[in-house]
């Protein structure tokens, strides 16, 4: 085979439907013995769902999720600070933006790609460069294979980086967020839109994916999250329906994660040997586009193959690339300091700001992060 995909997450998976696409044979190795979804609800985004319609998936997905219609950012109390309609997205791309769950994702993914081009419990322990210019992978089961190509899609902490790219560290925000699905009836006000909500130091937001559930988070500064690790201390500014709600949801259920991002890197390819997604550019969740952007970057090495061999294409990707993944990177570090302030001046300062911000600007700013590059 002539391509190996280390990981079968969503940056795997769409990689593995655009090399089928492309007739380039491959095989997707995932470290853990099933392949299970982490987290719990995602939003894609209409550049996302760009990309999946040119990969031919898109009916599938709006079958298993909800439409987002409206963005809306919000208090703690859930008193508006700024709604952002996205009518005007959807009738330019005649796409939606979706909130799906994770598990309906992967599942609509795998069955595009065939499960017999996945080996499960490989788990990467060393990457080598042949005497041909290839490479020998080896797996903590002692297997070892050999391919031309290798392109790693195994997130933030990335072996194939580790092994072939430098140890770049990552980068810690000091916050901490707990996630969660369960079936809940929202209010009709927010049937189809998502909600974020800014406190001092924490925040919260919420978004219906199917007709029966709900997926909500809750994050907070690591420093707070150090004085008491119980997230129902943390719930007393929120409404009682939504305090309900977080508590409602069976606790085995709920994710807790730090969050962490990659500080933008050049060199995301080198002899055969490419980053995708988290592995070249984690960003903080706080614009709702990490996914995204390794979508889009299956996107641009998808139309450079219509044009070039896979090594020109993967040569010329990074350079494609890189401004928009790595300013989406900076604008949500960025964001997600200014969600988390804690000074109350600073904090009515901020929501005052927010509720004034002209409608042209943020639609300035939604048509920058659905654009897709012409390739």
């Amino acid at each position: 085979m002539q391509v190996a995909i280390v990981g079968a997450g969503i940056a795997g998976l769409t990689l593995a439907i655009a090399l089928k696409k492309a007739g380039i044979s491959f095989v997707v190795y995932e470290a853990t013995a099933q392949i299970k979804p982490v987290g719990a609800g995602i939003a894609i985004a209409n550049n996302a769902m760009q990309v999946y319609r040119h990969l031919g998936i898109a009916d599938q997905l709006n079958a298993k999720g909800i439409r987002i219609s409206t963005v809306m950012l919000t208090d703690l109390d859930l008193r508006v600070l700024d709604q952002t309609p996205l009518a005007f997205f959807e009738q330019k791309y005649q796409l939606a933006n979706i909130a799906i769950h994770r598990s309906a994702l992967h599942r609509v993914l795998l069955d595009a790609v065939g499960e017999e081009h996945i080996q499960l419990n490989k788990r990467l322990q060393q990457i080598t460069q042949t005497a041909t210019g290839g490479y020998t992978l080896q797996f903590t089961d002692e297997t070892m294979v050999n391919h031309e190509f290798v392109i790693g899609t195994d997130g933030l902490r990335s072996q194939v980086r580790h092994g072939l790219f430098g140890n770049y560290p990552l980068r810690d925000a000091h916050q901490v967020c707990w996630r969660g699905v369960l079936s809940f009836d929202l209010p009709q006000a927010y049937e189809h839109v998502a909600v974020e909500s800014w406190g001092k130091g924490k925040r919260m937001g919420f978004v219906k994916l199917t007709d029966q559930q709900v997926y909500w988070y809750f994050l907070v500064d690591e420093e707070l999250y150090q004085k008491e690790s119980h997230l129902e201390s943390h719930l007393g500014e929120c409404p009682s329906w939504v305090q309900q709600m977080i508590q409602q949801t069976p606790k085995e259920t709920i994710h807790l994660d730090k969050i962490y991002d990659l500080k933008p890197f050049e060199g995301w390819y080198k002899e055969k040997a490419c980053l995708i997604g988290d592995a070249a550019h984690a960003t903080t969740p706080n614009l709702g586009q990490g996914a995204c952007q390794a979508i889009e970057d299956v996107y641009v090495i998808s139309k450079l193959l219509e044009k070039y061999t896979l090594e020109e294409a993967l040569q010329q990707f990074p350079a494609i690339r890189k401004a928009k993944a790595h300013a989406i990177v900076r604008e949500s570090w960025a964001l997600g300091k200014v969600a988390q302030w804690k000074n109350p001046f600073f904090v009515a300062l901020r929501n005052t700001s927010f509720r004034l911000l002209p409608a042209w600007m943020k639609k300035k700013q939604m048509k920058k992060m659905f654009e897709l590059h012409q390739v």
